[in-house]
């Protein structure tokens, strides 16, 4: 479901202070956007124009300030891109990553994010992730600031054994780290996956 979204109501979705410097973007390159309030796996997505429409930016509204924002820059990195590229260069190449580092720096060290979220994105700025997500030290430190729900939890923060139940309704037992990920089974079947530490979850209990 997607909700058309005037102007004005987009500063309800940004940290404070970062709506004149976001709208500079969105009116000087006639983006329509689009806030989406009912999608799981997607962030953010950037379409080029294409038969007589223009650039369009659509965003998950449920994230929160910070995320959206972040998420926000990053697509309006990918319509700069394309507009100096056209289709000459990788999605989050080293263009890419130029152009979205060039346009974090305008909205870091003005106060416009808390300290911790703050410090991670600087820390991202010398190579950004193909997303936010990607990113676990910043995805970490953003997900401190989601709305609480209740018996939800990082992968990380379960103990070893410890079930748990995913967005789609299945059930997994959390296993061992193997490097960056979390190798667990799922019940039944018995197949093995990998998590993200930072795979958001819920708590099987009972």
């Amino acid at each position: 479901m997607k909700q058309e979204a005037p102007l004005h109501a987009l500063a309800n979705y940004l940290p404070d202070g970062t709506f004149e410097q976001v709208i500079e973007y969105i009116t000087a390159f006639r983006v329509h956007l689009t806030i989406t309030r009912e999608r799981q796996s997607v962030l953010g997505d950037y379409r080029h124009p294409y038969e007589g429409k223009g650039h369009r930016i659509s965003i998950n509204g449920g994230l929160n300030k910070y995320a959206f924002l972040l998420t926000l820059l990053h697509e309006i990195a990918h319509l700069v891109t394309f507009m100096k590229y056209s289709h000459g260069v990788s999605a989050h190449g080293k263009e890419w990553k130029q152009e979205y580092g060039r346009i974090l720096k305008e909205f870091v060290g003005k106060g416009f994010m808390p300290d911790d979220v703050e410090t991670a994105v600087r820390d991202s700025l010398h190579n950004p992730a193909a997303s936010s997500c990607a990113d676990e030290d910043l995805m970490r430190v953003l997900k401190r600031y989601d709305r609480k729900k209740e018996n939800h939890y990082l992968v990380e923060q379960l103990p070893p054994g410890q079930l748990f139940r995913t967005k789609d309704g299945r059930v997994f037992r959390k296993g061992e780290r193997v490097r960056k990920r979390y190798r667990c089974e799922e019940v039944p079947g018995n197949r093995l996956y990998l998590f993200s530490p930072v795979y958001e979850v819920e708590l099987v209990t009972g």
